[in-house]
């Protein structure tokens, strides 16, 4: 190669190189800009409470003597706009309290481990400091299941009764070997999100809706709810805190099972079908939760994927105001 071609392909480099980081500098200034117009306009429609140290949010409604705790899955960004479908069904029979752990919907990011004790003991903080009256109708959907558990069996006398919505059990946590933790937080992921183009690629309308396919595209939630929840996940994806959930998912499961005892109250579940695709690991597992409770209760829903509530909200609620109403 003679040095004027040399010289010529050193510049073409370099002027690679220039675009490469103009680009990346751009996509990143786009994430910041983002964001900042993102946190301006996403209020919270419930109050946000001090719960060590940082701001928990909780909406509430409904009235009864009977308070329904609700306690969403792991990565749902929104677990306001998650239950919605709930809470016309719910309000006139008892009052409802949704929560957003630290690092999901209008609460604060914390540098706490999300150790399944940790997470229940805040949970337990925010419901007297928000004056939440027990007894509780504890409900689950998904990994969810595990701070619920955790908090009956170290507030027994507080919880009226379970409900699981496809909840998983300790049993199939404990053994599950497919944690994507590594692949969430791995820098792969972490760039995508930092550098914006995770935000870019979610202004495609049919890139929502493939995202939210199982939660039944949010059919049964108003546009600007759905919005609201594009918006938290856009500033909640990825962050240290659902990631630390996932890398202490095996633990947490262990701790749980550590403290196994049959509850003396109801447990119900219920068990999606996945429109007849279920994984017979997770169905075994979701009979298997019987041992939990003497009053055990397995109710199989057809027609529906993971999130039963965004399909069927009226055989949740009806399960969950059984119990309310015992």
């Amino acid at each position: 190669m003679s040095k004027k071609w040399r010289t010529r392909l050193v510049k073409f480099l370099l002027f690679d190189l220039f675009l490469i980081i103009v680009l990346l500098g751009s996509g990143v200034i786009y994430q910041q800009v983002g964001a900042s117009q993102d946190e301006k306009s996403f209020t919270p429609p419930g109050k946000r409470y001090e719960v060590d140290g940082n701001k928990m949010h909780l909406y509430t409604g409904g009235k009864g003597d009977v308070t329904v705790v609700l306690a969403s899955g792991w990565g749902t960004a929104n677990p306001y706009v998650d239950y919605y479908p709930l809470y016309e069904k719910l309000a006139p029979n008892a009052k409802f309290a949704v929560y957003d752990r630290f690092g999901y919907g209008y609460s604060d990011k914390t540098d706490k481990t999300r150790d399944v004790d940790t997470v229940a003991d805040e949970l337990h903080e925010l419901l007297q400091v928000s004056g939440q009256k027990p007894p509780y109708v504890l409900v689950a959907h998904s990994l969810g299941s595990l701070e619920t558990l955790r908090f009956a069996q170290k507030y027994p006398d507080l919880v009226k009764g379970i409900v699981m919505i496809d909840g998983g059990s300790p049993e199939y946590y404990e053994k599950d070997s497919d944690n994507p933790a590594d692949t969430i937080g791995g820098f792969g992921n972490q760039f995508r999100i930092r550098s914006g183009l995770f935000r870019l690629i979610m202004q495609n309308q049919q890139v929502v809706d493939t995202s939210n396919a199982n939660r039944n595209e949010l059919k049964l939630v108003p546009d600007d709810l759905k919005k609201a929840d594009q918006t938290a996940l856009l500033l909640n994806y990825g962050n240290a805190d659902t990631v630390n959930e996932l890398r202490e998912l095996h633990a947490n499961a262990q701790a749980v099972m550590a403290n196994k005892k049959p509850f003396p109250f109801p447990l119900t579940i219920l068990t999606a079908d996945y429109f007849g695709k279920a994984e017979p690991d997770w169905t075994k597992t979701q009979t298997e939760f019987k041992s939990w409770s003497a009053l055990f209760k397995q109710v199989h829903v057809k027609d529906t994927e993971h999130y039963i509530h965004q399909y069927h909200p009226d055989i949740v609620a009806d399960e969950i105001l059984d119990i309310v109403k015992k």
